[in-house]
């Protein structure tokens, strides 16, 4: 079954670093009054407290921050504090043109080996974009979501030794339904997976011996389609009731949904009903199958008939937020200190090849599915394999990027591989075994120093009480909101500079990105204005970089594309953002670019 596969990246250091954005000048600043032109927008700074928070009552920004929880505006007031005050400067167009100084020339933080290793990860990571030229979105995925069932197809396998001497193989010994009542494509997949799917199930078949006792662990894979598409396959390992050494089954659920919590409590039941009787498995999934698909945040209530309990209501839930479906970052803390998980998050921004090891199962598949939802709202757009099996080892050889996670027992023979430029992370022992010794310097400074901040303090904020909605305030919501604001500091502007498709001046704007044909809705995106409106030379630089990967490339295509209205938590938190603009100036922005936009239309309609 066809797989795709990650790049290289780092933490640039300025002592004095201050972050705005620019836009054209819309007005002269008028000496008497002090009233500046804004040329330059930012955000004002606000307490590095919330304690210090002022009135929130008068414009309307102030009384929709009333709305956002608390954790989220401790977030914010920690990279704030961080960053540092955002100044509104007047920038002429004249005045930027004869600066004379390049915004790549080396200054006083700017050493020779700095602009030279970054003009090695942009070389990198351009040659990296002309490889691959089909993208993949989460929210696309997820909306497709809605007119599928819950899972497509459970499997159940088995080890069988074909004769004395050689290691076991696993083996599909049940598959429900039986019949794959889909198109040809969706069979020929299936049948494909369904081939390769055992050796997920027991990556570590040749390590396998009859045993007396073994405690169930859960674990998931994932496979991906010609189409960029993936499937998520959770397993449960256990072994059969009886008596004497016996070998262990793995039940395996397939499917669409990413949602490692609902599928696990699944899992539970299908455990709970083997161990009296593996008849009583499959009437349970068929049940589970032919109930609804669940909204976000939504219940769906299954019966079953259990001998001596009788008819069980079971209630499944599906979070409410659908980028956490199938994370546990308490899994992914507890393996990696903070420090080389900030360097993991780099590596993968640059869309590097890493490569994650560990001696469980369970803990190679929660780590990688935590680790990938950080990159939210960005998608990892290459190979990706939370559980590589032995066979396809060769995989790790490719040039091209990739997440894979190996079990231990496989490093001796990865160490004979010829691989290069890999980042190699031990989960068991919390160190790196391989790197490029560049990881440090990546990330923009201070960004990197707050996002550090908050992590540490990721217990404390998540004891937050009242502050969200349900079960929200938890750990996995505070490292979710941490890194959105990461992203919302680095590009939560970009809305700004996206350009309606009937504004068709190449004067305008940069080369922009292609957008499928089939779309009538598509915008372009002026790459450099976005890139420049930001005053920091390290974060102009690393987005400078960054603009180059496919996860960007994608990012801004499917906003794009995106119908008028459809909104994730991270446009959420941008538009607060570019909401605590100074008003003034934040209509001085809109108003120039509405002025612009039809300037333009008038101009090539003559």
């Amino acid at each position: 079954m066809p797989t795709k596969i990650i790049s290289r990246p780092g933490f640039l250091r300025q002592s004095s670093e201050r972050r705005s954005f620019k836009v054209p000048e819309l007005r002269k600043t008028t000496r008497d009054t002090g009233i500046s032109s804004p040329s330059r927008i930012s955000p004002p700074s606000t307490p590095s407290s919330p304690d210090d928070t002022p009135s929130l009552s008068g414009d309307p920004y102030n009384r929709r921050r009333r709305k956002i929880p608390k954790v989220v505006l401790k977030i914010n007031g920690i990279f704030e504090a961080r960053r540092g005050k955002k100044h509104t400067k007047k920038v002429s167009q004249s005045a930027e043109s004869s600066s004379g100084r390049d915004e790549n020339s080396e200054s006083e933080s700017d050493t020779e080996e700095k602009l030279k290793a970054h003009s090695q990860r942009l070389v990198s990571v351009q040659s990296m974009l002309r490889q691959t030229e089909r993208y993949w979105t989460l929210e696309r995925d997820l909306m497709e979501l809605q007119e599928r069932k819950l899972f497509e197809y459970f499997i159940v396998v088995a080890l069988h030794k074909t004769k004395a001497g050689v290691p076991y193989l696993p083996e599909v010994t049940q598959q429900f339904p039986l019949k794959l009542e889909r198109s040809f494509k969706f069979m020929r997949e299936t049948e494909d997976q369904l081939k390769v799917i055992p050796q997920f199930c027991f990556p570590d078949a040749r390590d396998w011996a009859p045993v007396d006792n073994f405690p169930s662990e859960t674990f998931s894979f994932v496979l991906t389609g010609e189409d960029g598409s993936r499937r998520f396959g959770y397993c449960r390992r256990l072994l059969l009731s009886g008596k004497g050494r016996r070998l262990p089954e793995v039940y395996c659920i397939v499917s669409r949904l990413g949602c490692f919590d609902l599928f696990s409590k699944i899992l539970d039941e299908v455990e709970k009903r083997r161990a009296i009787s593996p008849a009583l498995v499959q009437p349970f999934m068929r049940g589970i199958m032919e109930a609804p698909f669940p909204a976000p945040g939504r219940t769906i209530t299954v019966k079953n008939f259990l001998p001596g309990s009788g008819t069980e209501v079971i209630e499944l839930c599906r979070p409410s937020d659908s980028r956490l479906e199938h994370v546990d970052f308490e899994c992914l803390f507890s393996s990696l200190n903070l420090r080389l998980l900030l360097r993991v998050f780099a590596s993968l921004l640059l869309e590097r090849r890493v490569i994650f090891t560990a001696d469980k199962l369970s803990t190679l598949s929660q780590c990688c599915h935590a680790v990938v939802a950080l990159l939210y709202p960005f998608t990892w757009q290459h190979t990706y394999i939370p559980v590589l099996p032995p066979s396809m080892l060769d995989i790790v050889c490719t040039p091209t990027p990739f997440i894979v996670g190996l079990l231990s027992s496989s490093l001796p023979r990865l160490k004979e591989l010829p691989i290069e430029e890999v980042l190699v992370v031990d989960l068991g022992s919390n160190r790196f075994l391989r790197q490029l010794d560049d990881e440090d310097s990546i990330l923009p400074h201070k960004l990197q120093a707050a996002l550090e901040q908050v992590l540490e303090k990721r217990r404390e904020l998540a004891c937050e009480k009242g502050d969200l909605p349900n079960d929200s305030s938890s750990l996995s919501t505070v490292v979710s909101e941490a890194f959105v604001r990461f992203f919302v500091e680095m590009v939560g502007h970009y809305s700004l500079f996206m350009v309606g498709a009937d504004r068709d001046d190449e004067s305008l704007s940069s080369p922009t990105l292609p957008s499928p044909s089939t779309s009538s809705t598509s915008s372009s995106f002026q790459r450099e204005a976005f890139r420049k409106a930001v005053t920091s030379k390290s974060l102009k630089r690393f987005l400078e970089v960054f603009m180059e990967t496919q996860m960007f490339t994608s990012f801004i295509q499917e906003r794009g594309q995106r119908r008028q209205g459809l909104k994730g938590l991270f446009e959420v938190r941008a538009q607060e953002y570019l909401d605590s603009l100074p008003g003034s100036e934040h209509r001085g922005v809109n108003k120039f670019l509405k002025g612009l936009g039809n300037k333009m239309k008038f101009l090539s309609k003559k």
